[in-house]
Parts: structure tokens; C-alpha cells; sequence
């Protein structure tokens, strides 16, 4: 395994509210599952920035609940690829409550925290099959900007 290359994917953010049709528990708490759909997503993006290709996710091997989670409350949930195999990449990921609700002073405050609180970090393994793979380093015979354009790749056809 070696680690990503330089023009890889780099880090992933993706930042959002989290509303009450989120919350699944008494207290408007939000179910962990929800958190981890996000790293999903993030490492979804992840593949399509190295890869080209959407990829599939195989495992996580470390899930850590760090703190709870509430409607209301604003994630930013990160990952970057750590290590790259000749079809896998494992990633790493955190989620970070950086805005929480404050119901006790009206129904619409709300606070920027101080310090982002950790509340959810993981890694997991995901796989790009070597045929799906059309990021430079992988397809040496298309330049980038037809893989932008969507030109010059095998199974569009064009080009």
C-alpha cells in the first residue's frame, strides 16, 4: 500500500443541519446511523476524486460515538483517503458539532461553538475495481481534461 498521491483527493467536507426529521430518540437526539450515512457520502466523493468512479464502500473497522447528536445541531463531517491499494483505499473520518440549538433561550437560538466538539469518528476500507478506475495514474492515455469533459473515455464511446 502506498499513501495518495499529491494531486489526490485531498480532504472532504460536507457541512449541514441536522432537522427534527433526523432525530430518531427521545430528546430530539439523532441516530449514529445517520452520521455514518454522511461519511458515506464524503467517501463517495473521495472516490470520485481519485478514482473517477463512485466506488463501494466494504468496511468500517472503527466506529467511536463520541458525543450526542441533536435535531438542530450543525455537523461538518470530513474524511480523506489514508492509504491506497491496488483497488482499496482506507479512509479516515470525523464529525464535528460546530453550531448546537439553544431551545432554553427561544425556539430559535442557536450558538457557534468555541472549539468544534467531536462527536463521531471512524475508518473504513472502500474499493474502486481496477477496470472502473479513470483517475490519472490509472489511465495514463486519457488527459485530464477529457475526463472532465467526459470525452476520450472507452465506455462513453466518444473521443
Amino acid at each position: 500500500m502506498t499513501t495518495p498521491r499529491d494531486d489526490a483527493a485531498g480532504e472532504v467536507l460536507i457541512r449541514l443541519r441536522l432537522s427534527a426529521h433526523d432525530a430518531h430518540y427521545g430528546g430530539n437526539l439523532v441516530d449514529g446511523a445517520r452520521i455514518l450515512g454522511l461519511f458515506g457520502d464524503v467517501a463517495t466523493e473521495l472516490l470520485i476524486r481519485h478514482d473517477g468512479d463512485e466506488g463501494l464502500f466494504v468496511a468500517y473497522d472503527l466506529v467511536e460515538f463520541k458525543a450526542p447528536v441533536h435535531a438542530g445541531d450543525y455537523i461538518e463531517a470530513r474524511g480523506r483517503i489514508t492509504k491506497v491499494g491496488t483497488t482499496s483505499r482506507t479512509m479516515e473520518f470525523t464529525a464535528h458539532k460546530v453550531i448546537a440549538p439553544r431551545p432554553d433561550v427561544s425556539p430559535s437560538a442557536a450558538d457557534v461553538l468555541d472549539e468544534p466538539l467531536l462527536v463521531v469518528r471512524a475508518r473504513g476500507t472502500c474499493v474502486t475495481p481496477k477496470a472502473a478506475q479513470r483517475r490519472s495514474g490509472h489511465d495514463a492515455s486519457t488527459s485530464s481534461a477529457s475526463r472532465r469533459l467526459g470525452t476520450n473515455h472507452p465506455s462513453t464511446g466518444s473521443g
